[in-house]
């Protein structure tokens, strides 16, 4: 499982083979969450609503990442890290 990205102990990562929608998974403490890289939105799961919202900012800055390493990962194995939240 690729981790893509790593801040205020939040874990990014994707799963190699994966289903569609597009999506990746953010796992904070005990809590995980599946996130669709379309509309932003948790497709399953639940993280704390202060910790999704963190995720969120992130994403929104870095859908367009996301969605390369979705491709990239599903066609080749192959993923580049993204820079954490600033």
């Amino acid at each position: 499982m690729p981790e893509l990205s790593r801040f205020l102990g939040i874990v990014i990562y994707m799963h190699f083979n994966e289903h569609n929608p597009p999506h990746f998974h953010a796992e904070y403490n005990e809590f995980t969450s599946t996130i669709s890289i379309a509309t932003l939105g948790i497709i399953e799961g639940k993280l704390p609503s202060k910790v999704l919202s963190l995720v969120i900012e992130w994403a929104q800055d870095h859908q367009e990442e996301l969605l390369e390493n979705w491709t990239s990962i599903q066609k080749t194995g192959h993923y580049h890290k993204i820079k954490p939240l600033a």
